[in-house]
């Protein structure tokens, strides 16, 4: 195999090969002046613009183009030099893929960046939400098909590896089978990534319900969607299960939820001072956004009743904690004003022993 790179019928020149090594010094020399004026030029353009978006971008291509220059300045030799030309055709099958998929992912990267970047400064949390989920999905569904295809663009430069795949190739039938089946799981994370982010049943940071666990959407893969709950735990769900399975989505539109508070009394309570506690006590909270201020009845047992003081926030966040207010206050209003209409199971020993004695 080797032969074909590097001939054995070839005579070496001491003098041919210093010349070489000079003629590659300087083009490696002047690829990099290039490289260095380009990227001085576009600098100085990217100090112009209103936003760091631009400048976002050109760190991102510095690097690979950096190497990508050096490679066209050492393929430009190749041609007018054997000896570089000899050098050149044993690693060009592998350095030309590597350097367009790379150019092409700093591309894609820089580009992701930049989106994201024009999100943070929007003032709709939610399209901010939707617009995030979106650009992590659809890079991550990028980065994996350049991976892919700079992957087989290099294997294919190996003639063992050409010949391989001629041979699956001609039978066609056989290596779809194989191929479908082992990669399965794979195309079925692929899709459902893809269907997540054109279809947004869920975004980043949305509160969801997922298999009994309640929490924000920290990170979407491809693969598994990382849900982090109150407590700090991350739970991992695959990301076939939000399209498979029913979830709950909080936030799916904004963060405006209206949220119970449940009181068990005693039946001989009467509602309506309660109700006008509760109507004052919302009323003057800041955190209560005048949407929903209700008390109902919605159960009635021979031991107890129950009532259902509803509320609604601007967000989560704050209906959790107007909630937690709303019943410490109830509690200890009923406990002062109307001590009766707490349910007691007590064994009152003192007159148990009054009405035996009588």
């Amino acid at each position: 195999m080797f032969d074909k790179y590097f001939p054995q019928n070839i005579e070496f020149s001491w003098e041919q090969a210093a010349a070489s090594a000079v003629a590659l010094t300087i083009v490696l020399l002047v690829a990099l002046i290039l490289h260095r004026v380009l990227f001085a030029i576009l600098r100085r353009i990217s100090t112009m613009s209103s936003t760091p978006v631009d400048g976002m971008v050109f760190d991102r291509l510095y690097r690979p183009l950096r190497w990508s220059f050096i490679a066209i300045g050492i393929s430009l030799l190749a041609a007018r030099d054997e000896d570089v030309a000899m050098f050149w055709s044993a690693v060009s099958g592998f350095v030309v893929p590597a350097l367009l998929g790379w150019v092409t992912f700093s591309i894609a990267k820089a580009f992701a960046n930049a989106l994201e970047y024009r999100t943070e400064i929007s003032f709709d949390p939610v399209a901010a939400r939707s617009r995030r989920t979106r650009i992590s999905i659809l890079s991550r569904t990028a980065t994996f098909a350049i991976v892919l295809v700079t992957t087989g663009l290099m294997l294919f430069s190996i003639p063992a590896v050409r010949e391989v795949g001629v041979t699956l190739m001609a039978s066609a039938g056989l290596a779809a089978l194989a191929i479908g089946a082992a990669a399965q799981p794979a195309l079925k994370s692929l899709i459902a990534g893809l269907q997540m982010a054109v279809t947004e049943p869920l975004r980043l940071g949305d509160l969801v319900v997922v298999e009994g666990h309640t929490g924000r959407v920290e990170e979407i893969r491809m693969s598994f969607v990382i849900v982090r709950t109150w407590d700090e735990r991350a739970v991992v769900v695959p990301t076939s299960s939000f399209l498979d399975q029913s979830f709950e989505n909080w936030s799916r539109q904004n963060e405006k939820l209206t949220g119970p508070v449940y009181l068990h009394l005693d039946p001989a309570t009467d509602v309506e001072p309660i109700r006008k506690e509760f109507e004052r006590f919302v009323t003057g909270h800041e955190l209560w956004d005048g949407r929903t201020a209700s008390v109902l009845m919605t159960e009635a047992h021979p031991e107890s009743i129950e009532l259902r003081l509803a509320v609604s926030s601007q967000t989560i966040g704050d209906l959790f904690a107007l909630r937690c207010e709303l019943r410490e206050h109830m509690i200890a209003w009923l406990r002062q004003e109307m001590p009766d209409a707490l349910i007691r199971h007590r064994l009152e020993v003192e007159t148990a022993n009054l009405r035996a004695a009588n």
